[in-house]
């Protein structure tokens, strides 16, 4: 059965800014009306009312399998939700290797990539396209590396609701699959993320279109954040010390930490995780502004074949730079041979395949652990945000080829293949 919700004027307060901390009474505020675009704004829940509705007795009775079991800490009033795809849910495994041979006390993977288009970016998009409806909007826009863009398009097409897309013309074949084959407008723009943005930003604005973008709106963290609510409830209430997680424009790290605060002020969990935010060496303004004795967001490169993070000027810096903060937790970068190096890594030894913005968390704990970050011992959910199959280009640069020979057992065993 699914429990009883309160009305979300009952459960939402307003917002607040995360640059002036004033607060905004009015729902469903993009920015902070004084701080403009920078002003991006926390949504803000009345835990007193969700007590009441979320409890650990409440999830036990709930037979709603998919992020709607949360929905007295989502911005959404809850209609249509038995119409979208089914989101979330998604499996927590045990390492049965890595863990052990890194030293780890426990290692979980948290496998995101089985979401319906195929990432974590899918919570987000549910939620976007259910309050996008319940507010009377035809149309949901965005731009995206990708993810974003892919999820987008698949969960309005599920509602009946248009999408125009905007992608940088680097994004993998396979997402721009998704999004045609979602009935997608696309354009893909001459141009890097930057650019993609602010085109989008431009053409949401001229035709009123419902604005999904990630670094924009604060219900996409929102949507995001149930990945951290499902961890807690599938580890009993119990996270591991360390949640490591691969970072772009800083919303999705922004939302798995604000998913174990909320957990926290509810009082079903007595700690909150410290968060790994991890970046590729090719792209990392959050690495550097953090090395910096007060952070400071300088423009970065986006020279990554991670290209779900390839973000050089991240739109949510301020609830990213939080997360860490906030957690006691630490920013890593990795290399692209170490994230290609990951993708066999956990292929091999695990059976998750991740897309390479997947496995860069994975390859931060490793990373972490060689630094004495993490320490031996401790235990680590790592979130592999995307499938392998979204970048197929890059899995077989990962994986290499495929042996070629004549159909005979003489040809297989010459060729030394089962030897190695």
């Amino acid at each position: 059965m699914r429990n009883q919700v309160a009305p979300l004027r009952e459960r939402v307060t307003g917002s607040t800014c995360t640059l002036c901390q004033k607060h905004f009474a009015e729902l469903d505020l993009l920015t902070c009306p004084e701080c403009g675009e920078k002003g991006i704004l926390d949504i803000e829940f009345n835990y007193d009312v969700i007590k009441k509705d979320l409890t650990k007795e409440s999830l036990a009775a709930n037979d709603e399998r998919s992020i709607w079991r949360y929905l007295p800490l989502l911005p959404v009033e809850g209609k249509d939700i038995e119409h979208t795809l089914r989101v979330g849910n998604t499996p927590l495994y045990e390492s049965e290797r890595l863990g052990k041979e890194w030293g780890l006390g426990k290692l979980y993977i948290k496998d995101d990539g089985v979401n319906p288009t195929g990432s974590l970016k899918d919570r987000a998009s549910a939620v976007a396209v259910i309050r996008a409806k319940e507010l009377g909007y035809e149309t949901i826009s965005c731009s995206s590396t990708g993810n974003a863009a892919s999820s987008c398009a698949g969960n309005a097409a599920r509602l009946g609701l248009k999408t125009v897309i905007f992608v940088p013309e680097r994004a993998p074949e396979g997402k721009l699959a998704q999004l045609l084959i979602f009935g997608a407008k696309v354009v893909s723009v001459i141009g890097d993320y930057k650019a993609t943005f602010d085109l989008s930003k431009a053409a949401i604005s001229h035709y009123g279109w419902y604005n999904r973008n990630a670094g924009i709106n604060p219900v996409m963290s929102e949507g995001k954040k149930t990945v951290s609510l499902e961890i807690a409830e599938q580890l009993n209430f119990e996270p591991t010390d360390w949640v490591a997680c691969s970072v772009g424009d800083g919303c999705t790290i922004g939302g798995v930490y604000t998913g174990f605060k909320d957990l926290y002020e509810l009082g079903l969990i007595k700690k909150i995780p410290r968060i790994l935010g991890v970046q590729s060496t090719g792209c990392k303004p959050f690495v550097d502004a953090a090395a910096l004795p007060q952070p400071v967001l300088v423009p970065a490169e986006e020279n990554t074949l991670a290209d779900s993070i390839a973000v050089g000027i991240p739109r949510n810096p301020n609830k990213a730079l939080r997360a860490v903060r906030e957690s006691n937790g630490k920013w890593i970068a990795v290399s692209d041979d170490d994230i290609l190096d990951m993708m066999r890594v956990l292929g091999r030894n695990e059976g998750v395949f991740g897309e390479p913005a997947g496995v860069t968390a994975t390859a931060g704990v490793l990373a972490a652990v060689k630094q004495g970050i993490i320490k031996q011992g401790e235990t680590v959910t790592t979130i592999s945000t995307g499938s392998g199959l979204k970048d197929v280009k890059n899995a077989l640069l990962a994986a290499g080829k495929s042996t070629r020979l004549e159909p005979s057992l003489e040809a297989l065993e010459a060729s030394g293949l089962l030897d190695k």
